[in-house]
């Protein structure tokens, strides 16, 4: 018969305390959930932010540089990024009440379609579809405005977002070390844990974001000169494509050429086509020139991490969701191997 370990010491000689710490814990994310998200985009931020305010202390003290970073990331992100989120929020609303109005005319896609041997009734199918596309697009949009929410929801979750990065800025590496002397867990568990999270916050984020961004901009700026109508809106949508495994811009650009054929421009529809290609492409070479070839995410490991992070944490979950995958594979093999190694000692 098997002989079976008792608790920890740290439990059995402290029940009471430690219960204590497991209910302050769960009240403290009680408190967390209802702006979980943005805590969250405060803390990738942070992220991202840290090489600024590490050199920015060489000049000035901790907190003059981080409220300087502070400042910045909201003069430079947050309120150009709410800007072009209400742009693309008014131009997707043009594009709903042109699909619902009839305004694509599809019959000379059906004609060029034809001529090349592929006899199919577009224009019937666009019309006995045309208010599931509206719909569709319209839950887009709706989607889009509950995550702006309202005025005064938002101002508090950029307030809390503004405070997180703030202290994180100024005060992250003794919070780093506060984190690795509470937890119950050997000290080189626990760097191994922190060096790989680390990689892994570094592929999600700019493995995922800074890619996205880069062709998001390069194919909005081909869709301007083509001249297509709601460019930043087209240009917001290529970024969340791109984000999302096996759609990437093939989702904008193929219809943006394919509406340049509609109206009568195949020059520039090809031109488009020719150049989508080229960026969709260029992740091949932009992935590994940004985060090298890395092993630390897989297919499955972002896929499912994408989409059950946007449905947990929202917005953010695009690249918390593979974080929080990939952590939680660092955390079981850190706990097979300490158990393994407690089984045979």
């Amino acid at each position: 018969m098997s002989q079976r370990s008792g608790p920890p010491t740290w439990l059995a000689g402290q029940p009471g305390l430690t219960a204590l710490a497991l209910l302050s814990s769960l009240l403290v994310l009680l408190v967390l959930l209802p702006y979980l998200q943005f805590a969250l985009f405060g803390v990738v931020l942070a992220y991202i932010l840290y090489p600024v305010q590490v050199r920015a202390e060489e000049y000035v003290r901790p907190t003059v540089a981080a409220l300087g970073v502070v400042v910045a990331a909201l003069v430079f992100v947050l309120i150009p990024i709410i800007y072009l989120l209400t742009i693309a929020v008014r131009q997707s609303l043009r594009v709903v009440s042109a699909v619902r109005d009839g305004q694509f005319d599809l019959a000379s896609i059906e004609g060029l379609l034809a001529d090349i041997g592929f006899r199919v009734d577009i224009a019937t199918l666009y019309e006995s579809n045309q208010e599931r596309i509206a719909t569709s697009l319209q839950q887009v949009t709706s989607g889009a405005i509950d995550l702006v929410g309202s005025l005064p929801g938002l101002f508090i979750g950029l307030t809390i977002t503004l405070f997180v990065l703030f202290a994180l800025l100024r005060d992250g590496e003794r919070f780093a070390a506060w984190v690795q002397w509470v937890l119950p867990i050997d000290d080189d568990v626990l760097g191994e844990l922190r060096e790989g999270l680390d990689q892994l916050m570094w592929a999600s984020v700019v493995g995922n974001v800074a890619v996205a961004a880069i062709q998001a901009v390069l194919l909005g700026v081909g869709l301007a000169i083509a001249g297509l109508p709601a460019v930043i809106f087209l240009t917001v949508a290529t970024f969340v494509l791109t984000l999302l495994p096996l759609v990437g811009s093939f989702g904008i650009w193929i219809p943006a050429a394919v509406y340049l054929v509609a109206v009568g421009r195949p020059v520039a529809a090809a031109a488009i086509a020719v150049y989508g290609l080229i960026v969709t492409f260029s992740d091949t070479y932009l992935r590994p020139a940004l985060i090298g070839r890395t092993g630390a995410f897989n297919s499955t490991t972002i896929v499912i991490g994408i989409f059950g992070g946007l449905a947990v944490f929202g917005a953010v979950g695009l690249f918390i969701g593979p974080v929080v995958l990939g952590g939680a594979k660092l955390v079981l093999d850190c706990f097979a191997r300490a158990h393994a190694g407690e089984s045979t000692a």
